[in-house]
């Protein structure tokens, strides 16, 4: 890799030891706490050996293919969780390929400065636990899901977002599925008393 970058030799083994050294995603403190100083990891991302994914997280490019806008999210905000379109996605209540990841944080967080386009979104902090779990980005990072059901009745809930049709094709594919348990849509619903009747009156037409 350091030879693709210009360097040969004894300084491209130096800089190829050197990024061995260090975890596959990483922070400054992180490196430097390995004896490896900020002005090096400097010099191995203009050796083309790490690459930046937010302010002072980097990760080395020999690392297994991953979403980098996703695992930046998950270093630099533990809370944030995937939801909406992004969620159902990953639920396969959608087919929509959204043009960046839809992201929630709580309500007065700051959302995090990362390389790739993002869609944020603010959720009440007394409502931004239910229905959260996690998902795998890589073999080390979690970052925050929403389950199924919570994640149809946000598309109902935030409808003007994404469109109507968005949370009932969700919710067709979502009752099809066996195990699939109405009672649990409906009480994930009831912490949003103006989204319920909306959930309700669609899944009786359904069932």
């Amino acid at each position: 890799m350091a030879a693709r970058a210009g360097l040969t030799g004894v300084w491209a083994d130096r800089f190829e030891e050197a990024a061995a050294l260090l975890p596959v995603t990483f922070t400054l403190a992180q490196a430097e706490a390995l004896g490896i100083t900020r002005y090096a990891v400097y010099a191995l991302r203009g050796a083309g050996l790490i690459e930046p994914l937010a302010r002072g997280l980097y990760r080395r490019v020999d690392g297994e293919p991953v979403d980098l806008t996703t695992l930046a999210i998950a270093h630099k905000a533990p809370r944030a969780t995937l939801c909406l379109v992004t969620a159902l996605v990953r639920h396969g209540l959608s087919d929509e390929i959204p043009a960046a990841p839809d992201v929630a944080v709580p309500r007065g967080d700051r959302a995090p400065a990362v390389e790739g386009p993002v869609r944020w979104h603010r959720f009440d902090r007394a409502t931004f636990e239910i229905g959260r779990e996690t998902t795998p980005v890589d073999p080390v990072t979690v970052i925050g899901l929403y389950s199924p059901e919570r994640s149809i009745v946000d598309a109902f809930r935030l409808a003007r977002l994404d469109g109507p049709e968005a949370a009932h094709e969700a919710l067709r594919r979502w009752v099809r599925r066996p195990g699939s348990q109405p009672s649990r849509l409906l009480a994930t619903a009831s912490h949003w008393p103006r989204t319920l009747p909306a959930v309700r009156k669609a899944l009786e037409v359904l069932l």
